[in-house]
């Protein structure tokens, strides 16, 4: 099942996506579940939007793949690096995102992103699919000169608009550990990677997570990104294709 949020008449509302039509749901579906209002549109006519604005956080991981951290000159850490973004950097489907004042060097990073369903706490990575309501695509945008120079990574990879998270919510992903994911920029291929070469799987790495903070409905687990990372400019676009999952664009500007 697909679960979007999308705007219609300018009120953000939740809905099943079935294939070119959206099913408006009563309600937030991770408290309320799913119940359909009856109401149905083209999604041709709606505007989607991030398909969630986390309560709390976006508990990112870096280095999880040891041929991008091998790109960047960097050695694959002993453990998860992990690493906070704010809500207020999630952006949606096809929102423009605003390149920072302070950076001339943002680069895109498609990754897997992971949507926590309940309250949860030390959550053995066996039990991890019990607290996983689905997972949508990321773009971990990170500012890379503000990267090498910031002893935190609070600003290279924290600011606004520096999280676009879509299209919508795949509940029913077959094996998250064999995702393949494919970035575009500007139609040509620069990442052709899966979950597969990934150094820890999804399960620990949400356990990680679960370890270091207690999670919230809603909120959301990067997962890294395969080699093949790469700056972006005004006027670019970035398509990040998973597979299973969709396809999520963004568009810069200054």
């Amino acid at each position: 099942m697909r679960i979007a949020r999308f705007v219609v008449d300018g009120d953000p509302l939740y809905g099943v996506v079935d294939g070119e039509n959206i099913h408006a749901l009563a309600g937030d579906p991770f408290f309320q579940g799913i119940k359909t209002t009856g109401a149905v549109h083209q999604l041709d006519d709606v505007r989607l939007v991030a398909p969630i604005i986390p309560r709390s956080k976006v508990v990112g991981f870096g280095r999880t793949y040891s041929e991008h951290a091998k790109e960047l000159g960097n050695e694959v850490p002993p453990e998860p690096l992990m690493f906070l973004k704010p809500n207020t950097s999630v952006v949606g489907h096809g929102e423009p995102v605003t390149l920072p004042a302070f950076s001339q060097e943002v680069s895109f990073e498609g990754e897997l992103a992971v949507v926590i369903g309940r309250i949860c706490k030390d959550v053995p990575a066996e039990k991890a699919g019990d607290v996983i309501f689905g997972y949508t695509i990321a773009n971990d945008l990170t500012a890379r000169d503000a990267q090498r120079t910031d002893p935190q990574w609070a600003r290279a990879k924290g600011f606004d608009g520096s999280c676009p998270l879509g299209p919508w919510i795949e509940t029913e992903l077959e094996d998250p550990d064999d995702v393949a994911i494919t970035t575009r920029l500007n139609g040509e291929v620069r990442q052709d990677g899966s979950t597969r070469d990934m150094i820890w799987p999804v399960s620990e790495l949400v356990a990680r997570a679960s370890e270091a903070f207690t999670l919230l409905p809603g909120d959301v687990i990067m997962t890294g990104t395969p080699a093949g990372v790469g700056l972006v400019n005004a006027g670019d676009i970035v398509e990040i294709e998973l597979e299973g999952l969709g396809t999520l664009r963004s568009v810069f500007r200054r």
